[in-house]
């Protein structure tokens, strides 16, 4: 066998034009060597160990590829992937639809939320439910807060419109509250309570009941800069107190119009031959039944009954007039 020769080429022998010491040692030698029959093979490759590795690291990199190609199957078989989306979640042309129940467990951003034309809407929590909303500079302008105990609404001003037409039934700022519908009905059985003054041009109770005012520990006032007129139609008008009712005009006149005006429990006084008076309930038991009697009225505008006779028998020094 030829024995193996290394041979060191430097850098000034590759000049182009210059003899290789490569070249010139086959030159050389190219007669001495002997000649074989059959062409000599040399083994080129890896063997031993670091073949024995490298098909290691390729059947590990193979199992790997069968593992994660099979929980990408797996993950999209749970999942439920498909073209238009992931499970309950479908991605359309107007934007992402949800079908089921969703569960949210980090902040929701969205622009608006709409539901299926043939089901409702259900915002559900363990604990409450809040809406926030907030301007360009993340602000919070206003938010609705739905809680086990309380709904609670903080806004500059709370309004809830007709579906129908739009308008508003009810709004409330910080000013005034304002109730837009047509008629508002308290059906609780302890009416409605005002801590202050109430401004209304109309009050009126339902057809065929009763309309009560009333200050159980107060008093009651209602005041009109044009008048204040209260109108039994089919009924009567009825005022009591437990103490002094008072009619008062400051610059005009009471006027009482009625086909019978009866002044009850009225004091009556008795007349005697020396003008003066006694007070009694009755008159005397010997004396004949009296059925007319006078109406007199004291200087202080107490009124009183005096029986009736030929002259008028009423006096201002009736005892009645002295101790009223």
């Amino acid at each position: 066998q030829m024995d193996e020769k290394w041979i060191i080429i430097s850098e000034e022998d590759r000049r182009p034009g210059a003899m290789t010491r490569e070249q010139y040692i086959l030159a050389t030698q190219q007669n001495s060597l002997p000649r074989t029959d059959h062409p000599q093979f040399y083994p080129v490759g890896i063997y031993g160990w670091r073949k024995r590795c490298l098909y290691f690291f390729v059947l590990l990199l193979l199992v790997t590829m069968i593992v994660n190609l099979a929980m990408t199957i797996w993950i999209l078989k749970v999942m439920n992937f498909t073209v238009d989306g992931m499970g309950n979640l479908r991605v359309t042309k107007k934007g992402i639809r949800l079908e089921g129940i969703s569960e949210f467990l980090l902040p929701l951003y969205v622009k608006e939320i709409h539901s299926r034309k043939d089901s409702p809407l259900v915002l559900q929590s363990d604990r409450n439910v809040t809406v926030n909303a907030r301007n360009h500079m993340g602000q919070l302008t206003g938010q609705l807060t739905v809680g086990a105990d309380a709904v609670e609404a903080q806004c500059k001003r709370f309004e809830v419109r007709s579906s129908d037409s739009g308008k508003v039934l009810f709004s409330a700022d910080e000013d005034e509250i304002v109730i837009g519908a047509d008629r508002l009905k308290v059906t609780g059985t302890e009416g409605a309570v005002f801590g202050h003054s109430v401004e209304t041009p109309h009050i009126r109770a339902e057809p065929s009941q009763d309309l009560k005012l009333e200050s159980p520990t107060r008093s009651l006032v209602m005041e009109a800069p044009r008048g204040v007129q209260v109108n039994a139609a089919a009924g009567d008008l009825k005022a009591t107190c437990r103490k002094e009712l008072h009619l008062q005009s400051t610059e005009g006149e009471i006027f009482l119009n009625a086909d019978t005006i009866r002044l009850g429990n009225l004091p009556m006084g008795s007349f005697s031959s020396s003008s003066s008076f006694s007070s009694s309930s009755s008159p005397s038991s010997s004396a004949p039944r009296q059925t007319i009697y006078e109406l007199c009225a004291c200087p202080n505008g107490k009124l009183y009954l005096s029986p009736a006779g030929a002259g008028s028998t009423c006096q201002s020094s009736s005892n009645i007039c002295l101790w009223s």
